[in-house]
């Protein structure tokens, strides 16, 4: 098993897409990184020389921030935003959408399981 950014890439699946297990790579960063290295699509992890291996782990760390570095830089913007008492600070900090989407209905995903209000069954 590769471990590539602190993370353990799957070995049976392709480069391209095993790469992407990484926070903060996705399909096009994958490819990139291997076209870069000189790897072909098809190849798997398993098949991957340590040396080829080494040089994935170099392009990451050369070009892309990943992992703990971009998990620490969001967390310090979204603080910096809370801490402004900026309007998406705010709704961050409710734990609500940021980005503009309705909340009359949906918003599910943000605010939780429906909560059940006392009483309000008879009210039309």
């Amino acid at each position: 098993m590769a471990r590539i950014a602190g993370v353990n890439i799957p070995t049976n699946k392709r480069v391209e897409i095993a790469l992407t297990y990484i926070h903060g790579i996705g399909h096009t960063k994958a490819k990139e990184i291997c076209s870069k290295v000189g790897i072909p699509a098809e190849r798997r992890v398993s098949e991957l020389t340590e040396s080829e291996v080494i040089h994935i782990r170099e392009a990451i760390d050369a070009d892309y921030m990943v992992e703990g570095d971009l998990r620490r830089m969001v967390g310090m913007n979204i603080k910096r935003l809370q801490d402004l008492s900026a309007y998406r600070g705010i709704r961050h900090r409710k734990g609500l959408p940021v980005r503009g989407q309705r909340t009359h209905t949906n918003a599910r995903t943000r605010k939780g399981k429906a909560k059940p209000i006392a009483g309000r069954k008879g009210i039309q």
